[in-house]
């Protein structure tokens, strides 16, 4: 237990930048718009993503390097590819999970008799720049671990109370066809909802370089079992929540006619009804603030995920290692490039979240399957042996390759041909 707590961080990290919006947002909306027709896809998403989120956290304990470390290896064209794919979706990515902690901060502090839900996103932004200039990693891995548990034993909450009062309709089903509809809408969200279920493939970089800035900063190196019990424990954590969201979705909206709001601030009154409405009224101020808590420990965790993630591209393109103070004003730098340009984002599309969050994880489930071979590649050929993956390792891995190949080249042929 005092190994494992040593080591706990990175996934903890994980499962909270995974929770925010896949669950949140589209688990709650898949649940709200299909029922339970949409749960075989956060399974499925869940299981056959595992590997390649895995090898972030593997080939960091293995060689101490992270997994960006390991595209340079592949050859330049990997890492500039890694850069293409980053900045085709990072300020997307970023926009729309800074879109819903504003509207949860809006909803929490009252802040619609003040300002607009625009204002309140610019000040999300620069809260979160400030707090990671200030403390880095260590305030990052702290602030997680605390309003992790707060969201976590809200949202068991309210998904057990649900269950235990029962559905507004039974007129459910398990499989909803007209998702499989390529030139169909719904066909649309059901790739948005896959690609960040749990969250987009290319985010497994950060899982490595949480790894080593854990390792750091705590002084303790894990072996290679206690970083993937570490990553187990918070990657399943999250996966079991993902249909939790979905029910609360389908028990309390499916079936009433009734739609969640496509603006920040509309979704997030409505996300906040639906905890409320099942364990009562007396607990809307501590929904409001478990929601937001969640949202912004997210939105901090992809900010300093792209600024890390940026910051070793580019200290591995001029290949100068060691300037720490110099990688430190670079980290300070990306930063606000990567808080200006979602901010920008942000207010291009105005207030319709739906459709920024849509885009964001559309392109991160396009580009999904390109990292997930690589991801295995690298792993396969450790030098070690025993740092390799076994074969139920292997296998899950080639299927889940098939299986977002399969529905990226499909997305892809009827968007564009």
């Amino acid at each position: 237990m005092n190994k494992f707590l040593k080591s706990l961080g990175p996934g903890i990290l994980f499962a909270s930048t995974a929770i925010g919006v896949s669950h949140l947002v589209q688990s709650t909306r898949a649940g709200a718009d299909y029922g339970f027709g949409l749960l075989w896809a956060v399974i499925l998403a869940n299981v056959l993503k595992y590997p390649f989120f895995e090898y972030g956290a593997r080939y960091a304990c293995a060689t101490g390097e992270s997994l960006i470390d390991g595209y340079k290896r592949k050859g330049l064209w990997m890492l500039w590819l890694y850069v293409g794919i980053t900045l085709a979706s990072m300020f997307f990515v970023s926009a729309a999970v800074g879109a819903v902690t504003a509207g949860f901060m809006h909803e929490l502090l009252g802040l619609e008799k003040l300002f607009s839900i625009k204002i309140t996103t610019a000040l999300v932004f620069i809260l979160c720049i400030a707090i990671l200039l200030i403390g880095r990693y260590k305030i990052l891995d702290r602030l997680i671990k605390v309003i992790g548990s707060v969201l976590l034993i809200s949202t068991l909450s309210a998904f057990f109370i649900s269950i235990w009062q029962g559905p507004k309709t039974s007129d459910f089903s398990f499989f909803s066809t007209e998702v499989l509809d390529p030139s169909g809408p719904g066909f649309l969200f059901l790739i948005a909802l896959m690609g960040w279920m749990p969250t987009a493939v290319d985010l497994s970089a950060w899982s490595s370089l949480w790894t080593i800035a854990r390792a750091k900063e705590s002084g303790y190196r894990p072996s290679l079992k206690e970083t993937l019990n570490e990553f187990r424990f918070g990657y399943w954590l999250s996966a079991f929540l993902a249909p939790c969201f979905l029910v609360l979705g389908a028990f309390l909206v499916y079936g009433t006619g009734q739609s969640l709001s496509a603006s920040s601030a509309g979704f997030a009154n409505d996300i906040i009804s639906l905890y409320t409405e099942n364990i009562g009224d007396w607990s809307e101020l501590l929904i409001t603030a478990s929601a937001f808590s969640i949202m912004f420990g997210t939105c901090i965790a992809v900010f300093d995920g792209y600024a890390r993630a940026g910051r070793r591209v580019i200290v591995l393109l001029q290949n100068k290692e060691g300037l720490s103070q110099a990688n430190s004003k670079l980290y300070s730098f990306l930063l606000l490039v990567i808080g200006s340009g979602a901010l920008a984002i942000y207010y291009f599309f105005g207030s319709s979240l739906k459709s920024l969050v849509d885009i964001a994880t559309s392109i991160s489930f396009v580009i999904a399957p390109i990292i997930a071979i690589v991801n295995f590649q690298l792993v396969s050929n450790l030098p070690e042996e025993a740092a390799r993956p076994k074969l139920v390792m292997q296998i899950l891995s080639y299927a889940g390759i098939v299986f977002l190949s399969a529905f990226s080249l499909i997305y892809l042929f009827f968007r564009f041909f």
